[in-house]
This record gives C-alpha cells, structure tokens and sequence, in this order.
C-alpha cells in the first residue's frame, strides 16, 4: 500500500448547544471552511473528506474544496458516538471501495486557529519519530495538583499532599486542545483509540487554541481569533 494520507473533518449536524455549529458564520464564513482550506492548501493529503449526515452540510462542505463519498451512518450520528467511530466508519467504507490510507489526519470543524505551519510540523515530528498517534496539546495555566474540589458549599483540595508546594516546584500538566489528530492506519484499527503507548505530541500556545462547546466558548474564540489574526499580516 502506497503512503496515501487522508483528513477526516467530522461534522454532524446535530449540536444542541449552538445550533448549526460546525456551519455557523465565523468573520465572513462558514466556520467549517476554514479546517477544509488548511488541508488542501498543505498539500500533504491525497483526500480531504467530510464525514456528515446532512446535505446542507455536505453542500457547504464540497462548496469549498471538501469530498463527501457518502454520508455518515445514524448509528454514528447521536451524541454518544465518539470520534473513533466515525474515524473507523470512514476508513472501513473507503476500504469498501478499494482505497485505503497509511496516514490518518482527523481535523475538527472548528479549529478555526490552525495553519498550515503547524499541520506540517506535526506531520513531520509524527513521520521522522515513527509514532503511532500524534495530539496538539495545551499548557495547563495553573498546577492541577492545586485543583479545588467544591462539595455542599465548601472547598477542599483535591490533593492536600501539594498545599504547601510552591506552584514553581510543580510538574506541568497538559490536556488536548481538540483541533487535530495524527494516527496511523494500521494501529488504529487494531485497538480502535486515538491514544495508545507510542503516541507523541505538539504543544501549542493557549492563546491560538479554543474548544468551542457552548456560545460562550464561540465568543471567546471570536476574541482570540481578532487577535491571531492581527499576528498573521
């Protein structure tokens, strides 16, 4: 099997908390094109996808450069399917048709703040050290060992070992910024988990980075993205 490469864009439609999310405006677009022309204009990919069960969605999708070779499964449309299952339907229906994929890149519909620079550096960094997965991660601003737990009105750290520990003397902890994924095909399959033993990471910075979730993540990221892209020109 040739090194083809593939980007899987999950976009149902059926998000509760902002309404037609993953095609709402975004300074002048719909916000799912701007994943969609980051994938095409690396120039790293063999096929850049949409995986969707609606029409309009597809339509916008293909509008901008996106293939949409079938429609997502209802089984993998409701809120309890995960990424992996839509990564694992994608994969296998492409296989239906003959064509498979040694490198996988999922990249979500909202990740506004991705370019081009940082797909590539993480492709790189995942191909030249041979791992199986790849996540963009995100500094915690504050040590999780002084995370504060509230119960009937009343605070207590979670772990009282570290209240007298400087902030300084603490390890960093990270969590996924949810923007992208790299993994390879054949050890994804096998255990079906974007994380696994040899999975690597790229950090990147707070600031050009945000989950959108609920409108009031969408008003923050409109605040960070004014910002971000004054740094660009």
């Amino acid at each position: 099997m040739t090194n083809k490469k593939i980007v899987i864009i999950p976009a149902r439609s059926k998000s509760k908390r902002i309404p037609n999310k993953n095609i709402k405006d975004f300074f002048g677009k719909p916000i799912i094109s701007y994943p969609i022309s980051v994938a095409l204009n690396c120039k790293l990919f063999d096929e850049v996808m949409v995986s969707t069960d609606c029409n309009k969605i597809a339509d916008i999708a293909k509008s901008f450069g996106a293939k949409i070779p079938f429609l997502r499964s209802i089984k993998n449309s409701d809120d309890f399917s995960t990424t992996s299952d839509v990564i694992e339907e994608v994969i296998l229906e492409y296989k239906k048709i003959n064509i498979e994929f040694e490198t996988i890149c999922c990249i979500y519909p909202t990740a506004v703040f991705l370019n081009e620079n940082t797909i590539k550096n993480a492709f790189n960094k995942f191909i030249n050290g041979n791992y199986d997965s790849l996540i963009p991660v995100v500094k915690y601003s504050h040590p999780i060992q002084r995370a504060l737990r509230i119960n009937n009105n009343l605070i207590n750290f979670i772990y009282p070992e570290f209240i007298n520990t400087r902030s300084q003397d603490l390890e960093f902890s990270y969590h996924d910024c949810g923007q992208f994924y790299f993994l390879k095909t054949y050890k994804f399959l096998e255990n079906k988990k974007i994380y696994c033993d040899n999975s690597t990471f790229i950090e990147l910075n707070s600031t050009h980075t945000q989950d959108i979730d609920n409108e009031e993540d969408w008003k923050i990221a409109e605040i960070k993205y004014k910002s971000y892209i004054k740094t660009q020109y």
